[in-house]
């Protein structure tokens, strides 16, 4: 499977700023199967979502439906949603199809206030594309391990974030141990820029189940970032050195 990471600056507060500003970059774009989009790329990260909030039926789903089918790809990244009276920070898989599977965000960002809008998301949500199984996180995700932990039942882990600059090596660094850990791909996609609040580095990636970097956007810069996954390798590797074997059992929910 090919898959592109969108490396954007997001435009405050403005879905079809945004939606315009992705259409011309997915334009130029090498061809993928899977294009993945930051946290909350249509607004930006808002924890006050009564000004922002968008719906399952509002023009950025549909946009995301329109441009996989034109594009025959799957298009992926988190909205602010708003449903029966609650807000979500939701993650939205679109096939080529136009089938949605939608995670929402599990961990609320505490420091930021986002719990205080947000109803947390209970499910842990895996998703199959191209014969990769790809289990769907969004940025302070990252820090809980035990929520991620591999079960054999994924071979991508994706993580969408707005991770801000001052801590971007821990993003770096968790990253990384997440691919580790759990012997699958991990990609990570941050946005750059600034929003009223702090800046984004970026510092997207692509790693492979060594933790090793597949390909990689720079910091501060608007960019993609493109690979070829196969579960060929992570097999081979899961067969020489079974360590998902010895994993701990346990009941998260």
């Amino acid at each position: 499977m090919r898959i592109a990471v969108l490396q954007r600056n997001i435009i405050w507060g403005d879905p079809a700023a945004n939606r315009h500003q992705i259409t011309e970059t997915l334009s130029r774009c090498e061809k993928a199967d899977l294009y993945i989009l930051p946290e909350m790329f249509s607004t930006g990260f808002c924890v006050r979502p009564q000004e922002m909030a968008e719906s399952m039926d509002s023009p950025t789903l549909s946009w995301l439906k329109e441009t996989a089918m034109r594009l025959d790809c799957a298009l992926m990244g988190s909205l602010l949603i708003q449903e029966n009276n609650c807000f979500y920070n939701r993650l939205c898989f679109v096939k080529p199809d136009g089938g949605i599977t939608t995670y929402d965000k599990r961990h609320l960002f505490t420091f930021a206030g986002e719990d205080k809008a947000f109803t947390a998301g209970t499910q842990r949500v895996i998703v199959t594309y191209k014969g990769i199984r790809i289990l769907l996180q969004i940025c302070y995700d990252l820090r809980f391990p035990v929520f991620s932990r591999n079960n054999n039942d994924y071979d991508m882990a994706v993580y969408v974030a707005n991770w801000p600059t001052p801590r971007a090596e821990a993003w770096k660094i968790l990253l990384r141990a997440r691919a580790i850990e759990n012997q699958c791909y991990v990609v990570g996609v941050n946005r750059v820029g600034r929003d009223p609040f702090c800046g984004y580095s970026g510092d997207s990636a692509i790693l492979d189940a060594y933790g090793r970097t597949i390909a990689a956007c720079p910091a501060e810069k608007e960019c993609e970032a493109y690979a070829t996954l196969t579960t060929e390798e992570l097999e081979k590797l899961r067969r020489k050195f079974p360590a998902l074997d010895d994993r701990d059992d346990f009941s998260l929910l």
